[in-house]
């Protein structure tokens, strides 16, 4: 069984990043999802004179042993004035701090959504492009825009033609999933 660890991006109780991760993580059959709340893992802001003073928080190394018991992961950003959250920002520095790969080249689905018609686009594409720095082996990438004519809770995504374009990307991700137990 393959261990999946999902998360949005977002410290926010009511997050629809999180809610669109955990249903991706759910398309996978077989799978164990672990869905991480960013709010375990809410550490002082970073900075160079805390890390000195303080060390690496244990939040940090927790947030990096949930990574590394995965056999992949589903991330959704959350797009707060067109980048990362400060909240998974702290994190991933600090993280980064204890272990520069922080995703362990792990096979990685990273998404967006939004309220909005844009679809956290910004975000996503900056995702895109430094995870793979951060050890993310991305294998597909999805945004969703409006989120609340776009996805139901019971179904997932409604739109038709969106719901193609995410199972188009999505079967890159799930062939690399289930392609690893097969190598391994």
């Amino acid at each position: 069984m393959k261990n999946i660890v999902v998360f949005g991006a977002s410290n926010s109780r009511n997050s629809i990043n999180q809610q669109l991760a955990q249903w991706a993580g759910q398309q996978l059959e077989g799978a164990q999802v672990k869905v991480l709340d960013l709010n375990d893992y809410e550490m002082p802001i970073y900075g160079i004179d805390k890390e000195l003073a303080s060390g690496i928080p244990a939040e940090a190394t927790q947030f990096l042993n949930a990574i590394e018991e995965a056999d992949a992961l589903v991330i959704s950003f959350a797009e707060h004035n067109g980048n990362y959250s400060a909240a998974y920002k702290n994190i991933f520095d600090w993280a980064s701090r204890a272990d520069r790969s922080v995703y362990k080249n792990k096979p990685t689905f990273v998404m967006s959504t939004s309220p909005g018609p844009g679809g956290a686009g910004s975000v996503i594409n900056i995702a895109k492009g430094s995870l793979p720095y951060a050890g993310a082996d991305v294998k597909g990438s999805f945004s969703l825009p409006s989120f609340g004519q776009n996805f139901a809770e019971a179904e997932g995504i409604v739109e038709e033609e969106l719901k193609a374009k995410f199972d188009a990307e999505f079967s890159n991700f799930k062939e690399a999933v289930y392609e690893t137990s097969i190598e391994a």
